[in-house]
């Protein structure tokens, strides 16, 4: 048994180490292999771990002798040992850290989507990326990747994690800038990395003042020993703190990063200069939702600050409401989804603002099925327009590409939360557990997460009529040689597809409870929520009926007045707004408020993605680099320390340097008299102590 849960682990590592090893023959016999096998050599190994992780969640799911009640640890060898005195005197002792992995519910619910959908990811891919050249590289980076956030989800310390979570950051780098000759390719990449560095750095100083406090960083001995601690302060900057306050903060700029949360959330449309595979594996299902795990899996921390966990469920709502206005005004396909997986990120984030874990960890599976097959979709697109992106350059490919677009279709639906797909189920319960509360902050959510929901569908509308259904704009010459996805493609989008309309009725019942919380039967501790923050909210099936079908027809409603707008206007597009005679009188330009201008504002404020980017690049960026330029530079650099070295200093390094390369004269009788004096010196010092 435990031979099985190793190589749900380590498949995908020796997948990668398999592509390595072809590529290391092709270059040093000068052969070329045939990159198809080495493809299908990376999906037999990681459908071997997939297979495992099926067979796992079965087993914790549906079977009545599950081998895990309530959760399976591995212990190993130790990497790090030495003796520590923490703050508080009943952690004081040796301090050991083990290679462990950990497999409880929330692990198995992770191995499950990872290994899952990177399973259909790496499928796709080897039509999608047939006619490159570097498809090896590819389906290896692939399978490196895999390993990393499995390392990630199993396991039981946060130094382990850490290395995961540094992992997959490392290899996004690569698959977003696997086309190194693209510049804009090679820019979004070391932008991926610059941002997301922000939450590394968070991560790090939350583990700091984990083992500051309590000297060990292993998951069971943190929140076991938390609750006896909660009063514990940190002086920081002169201010006294509540340990786990300060610690629940680092964790949520963390996550933030990681996430694509508000704030640190201008790195995820931009890594959409990867190939289309890469965004629908690492932006989809895996590395954007290592943020979310995260405070899912911290649930132990977040309960015992409610401070944090406001703050969490407003950045979450608020990334929401972002990420779907923004995507109403973006023309490119990928960015569309791109901003969309902030969206819907931001609803997984609120929800453990909320305390509702379960619900988080719900989205967050029903989500992957969803935008992968989004993303996937958008391939096919993409692959028959001749590597075309923009929306506007297309219409018209319904009946070109009929199953690709029931396909999108299904996707577009189930992301707005069209009723009875897997986003109906998994959405709103997010935002009816909001209103059970019967807080201002409840109602907060509430309403902007509803209006979050409004703009998701009609921005899936747009991206549905302007690419299949609108009058075509496409070049003649594309239209003629395009095609619909051959059977590699088709294969996965038709698993997601069937996943995206019925995976939210089928897991349901696993993740959550009649009453609307998280299932015990299921979860057992890998979940933890106080009984202050459980009982705050009403049960859901005492919420009034009214107040549940708010979204529901919210997002109906929508969905019928952009198809009707798209029906008929669909040939001037959103321009008509704009225009004087599509205005009733009292709005046009001799009322008393400048209506076109106030609608072109709200485009391009839109459009322009709230301006974050802009106001980054021309205040942050531009005076980071003119601080380093004018005081780094030209003050300390060629001021002071070439005013302390000049005349003399540049003498004596410059004497330093030829000395040492008289030394290296090519005989050998010279080092060996350097290291026996180097030897003889060491012998003295250390007899000395």
């Amino acid at each position: 048994m435990e031979l099985n849960y190793i190589l749900i682990i380590f498949t995908p590592l020796l997948a990668f180490l398999s592509t390595a090893f072809i590529i290391l023959l092709e270059i040093v016999f000068s052969v070329r292999i045939n990159s198809k096998l080495s493809a299908l050599l990376v999906v037999g190994l990681t459908s071997i771990s997939t297979t495992l992780s099926l067979k796992l969640f079965y087993l914790k799911s549906f079977a009545t002798t599950a081998p895990m009640d309530y959760w399976f640890n591995l212990k190993y060898s130790p990497w790090a040992s030495f003796l520590w005195s923490g703050q508080v005197d009943m952690f004081s002792g040796p301090f050991l850290l083990r290679w462990g992995v950990s497999f409880d519910a929330l692990s198995i619910t992770m191995l499950l989507v990872i290994t899952f959908v990177s399973l259909l990811v790496q499928v796709y891919a080897i039509e999608y990326m047939s006619h490159d050249l570097s498809r090896t590289r590819f389906v290896g980076y692939l399978g490196l990747f895999v390993f990393f956030m499995l390392v990630l989800v199993t396991s039981d310390n946060f130094a382990q994690l850490f290395i995961g979570w540094e992992g997959v950051g490392l290899v996004s780098y690569l698959l977003i800038n696997f086309w190194f000759t693209r510049v804009e390719a090679a820019r979004s990449a070391l932008k991926a990395v610059g941002v997301n560095k922000f939450g590394d750095y968070a991560l790090v100083m939350a583990m700091v003042f984990i083992f500051y406090l309590f000297g060990t960083l292993d998951y069971d001995e943190v929140f076991y020993f938390a609750q006896f601690n909660l009063d514990f302060t940190v002086d920081l900057f002169g201010y006294s703190t509540r340990a786990v306050t300060l610690i629940c903060f680092f964790l949520l700029v963390a996550a933030v990063g990681k996430s694509a949360q508000l704030g640190l959330h201008t790195w995820l449309p931009d890594a959409m200069e990867g190939p289309t595979p890469v965004s629908a594996l690492i932006h989809a299902a895996t590395m954007v939702t290592a943020g979310v795990y995260l405070l899912v899996r911290c649930s132990p921390l977040l309960e015992h600050s409610p401070v944090v966990l406001a703050l969490t469920a407003v950045i979450g709502v608020t990334t929401a409401l972002f990420g779907a206005s923004t995507a109403l005004c973006q023309n490119d396909l990928k960015k569309v989804i791109a901003y969309s997986t902030c969206s819907q990120l931001g609803y997984m984030v609120c929800a453990c603002g909320l305390s509702a874990y379960s619900a988080a960890m719900f989205h967050l599976t029903t989500h992957a099925f969803f935008k992968a097959l989004l993303f996937l979709c958008a391939g096919s697109v993409i692959h028959a327009m001749a590597d075309e992106q923009d929306m506007r350059k297309m219409g018209g490919l319904a009946k070109i590409l009929p199953f690709t677009y029931v396909a999108m279709l299904i996707g577009s639906l189930s992301l707005g939360g069209f009723p009875f797909l897997a986003g109906f189920y998994s959405k709103d319960l997010i935002l009816e557990l909001a209103a059970s509360t019967h807080t201002y902050l409840g109602l907060y959510i509430f309403v902007v997460g509803t209006l979050g929901a409004v703009f998701t569908t009609l921005y899936s509308v747009r991206l549905i009529m302007l690419t299949f259904l609108t009058k075509t704009n496409a070049f003649r010459g594309v239209i003629e040689k395009a095609h619909d996805a051959p059977l590699l493609m088709a294969l996965p989008l038709l698993i997601l597809s069937i996943l995206s309309v019925v995976g939210g009725w089928l897991l349901k019942p696993i993740f959550i409870s009649s009453k609307g919380e998280f299932n015990f039967n299921f979860w057992n501790a890998s979940i933890y929520v106080d009984c202050h923050n459980y009982l705050m909210r009403t049960d859901l099936h005492l919420l009034a009926p009214a107040i549940k079908n708010i979204p529901t027809l919210a997002v109906f409603s929508s969905f019928c007045i952009a198809a009707f707008f798209y029906a008929f206007f669909s040939s001037k597009g959103a321009s008509f707004l704009l225009r004087d005679q599509y205005l009733p009188s009292y709005f046009r330009r001799e009322s008393f408020i400048n209506t076109q201008s106030l609608l072109k504002e709200a485009y391009y404020f839109l459009n322009k993605k709230w301006y974050f980017d802009i106001i980054y690049s021309s205040y942050l960026v531009k005076n980071f680099y003119l601080f380093c330029y004018t005081f780094i530079f030209k003050s300390i650099d060629r001021g002071v320390l070439n005013f302390l070295i000049w005349p003399f200093g540049v003498d004596v390094v410059l004497f330093i340097v030829g000395l040492g390369k008289r030394m290296h004269r090519g005989l050998i009788y010279t080092y060996l008299l350097l290291f026996l004096l180097a030897i003889s010196l060491m012998i003295i010092f250390f007899l000395e102590i």
